[in-house]
């Protein structure tokens, strides 16, 4: 269960945005053993924004929070932790003209992605924050996302779902988390930003956006993801010397709906017909099978080279320049839905969000 708690301001609800705090780092408390999850973060949320100055604060918009009885431990999070959340948003969606997520770090990419394929056709911001630091610590990082959270959640041009981080905007779907320390944690490899903090002013770059293609109300239909939530979608990252009865067992599992693989460089598999032979089953038996690379930059482009040829026959479906958080949550989606076998497949290589 979660409760709203409305901030002082009269505004109306269509002028506010709806805070959403899941859990994460920037909600902890430093005590003698270590962080721990705090409460109260309405109260520490509104205590640290009256710490900015006095035009920044006026530049706040009026705001509610929504807060989990249960915390999400991130590194936790599962596809029904994507679908509530969805749910939430959605349950909301007329009565706010924006949505800040606050999120831990360590899956944050991930359910931006998803909440990226959940809400198709979002017509106002849903942006996601976090920090690599609690709120209350010295130097934090969190005061500043959570500031730029907002002044980018407020501007209705933003029609998708996005990250703020470190004084810069990404597009959720196209963002990875590229450090375990850093304060610029999150980076989008094959995507421009699609805004940024520029001394006080907070810049979109509508040409970057979604809205252009994605005009007008709201039409998704909320998945329900109850189908993928026993690990039915497998993600298999090869490594030298792996053994065609390896991948059979991470793929060819009966449970096993759905699977992505990251293969090396432009889609390179081993010269092995074994482990193309267990794809190609797995593909015949109407498992979604998708490919990207491993390198971080740049896409997929099975069959340019040698190692690679087989795999576009045997069913594999290009996964191009997508971010791994893009190919499995849109896997997840996809499989999650009672569609026919070739819609999935077709809506895969379909760019839905941006993602590709």
């Amino acid at each position: 269960m979660s409760s709203i708690l409305p901030s002082a301001s009269t505004a109306p609800a269509q002028e506010r945005l709806l805070v959403i705090y899941t859990g994460g780092t920037i909600g902890m408390l430093q005590q003698a053993n270590g962080l721990t999850p705090g409460g109260n973060f309405t109260n520490r949320l509104q205590q640290a924004l009256s710490k900015l100055s006095l035009a920044q604060q006026q530049a706040i918009p009026a705001y509610d929070v929504m807060s989990y009885d249960s915390l999400i431990d991130s590194s936790a999070a599962t596809p029904l932790n994507w679908q509530q959340l969805a749910k939430d948003i959605a349950s909301n969606l007329t009565a706010y003209c924006g949505f800040v997520i606050i999120h831990g770090t360590d899956t944050l990419s991930w359910t931006a992605a998803s909440l990226a394929y959940q809400l198709q056709g979002l017509d106002r911001p849903v942006v996601l924050t976090g920090a690599m630091h609690p709120l209350e610590a010295p130097n934090s990082d969190a005061l500043a996302n959570v500031y730029g959270a907002f002044r980018f959640a407020a501007q209705p041009a933003l029609q998708e779902v996005a990250i703020y981080f470190a004084n810069r905007l990404l597009r959720g779907v196209r963002t990875i988390k590229q450090h375990t320390e850093a304060n610029n944690a999150f980076s989008s490899p094959n995507y421009p930003l699609i805004g940024e903090r520029v001394g006080d002013d907070f810049v979109y770059y509508p040409s970057r956006g979604l809205a252009r293609q994605q005009r007008g109300a709201p039409r998704f239909e909320l998945a329900d993801y109850q189908p993928v939530a026993q690990g039915e979608i497998s993600r298999v990252v090869l490594w030298p010397g792996i053994s065609a009865w390896q991948l059979h067992a991470l793929i060819a599992e009966p449970r096993i709906k759905g699977s992505l693989l990251q293969l090396w460089g432009a889609g390179n598999l081993p010269n092995n017909p074994e482990l193309l032979s267990v794809i190609a089953s797995a593909c015949g038996e109407g498992k979604l099978i998708a490919a990207i690379s491993q390198c971080p930059q740049g896409g997929t482009h099975l069959g340019a080279y040698a190692a690679g040829h087989g795999l576009a026959d045997a069913g594999v479906l290009p996964g191009d320049d997508m971010t791994p958080e893009a190919a499995y949550t849109k896997l997840v989606h996809l499989v999650a839905q009672p569609l026919p076998i070739e819609d999935r497949r077709r809506q895969f290589l379909t760019p839905l969000v941006g993602e590709r």
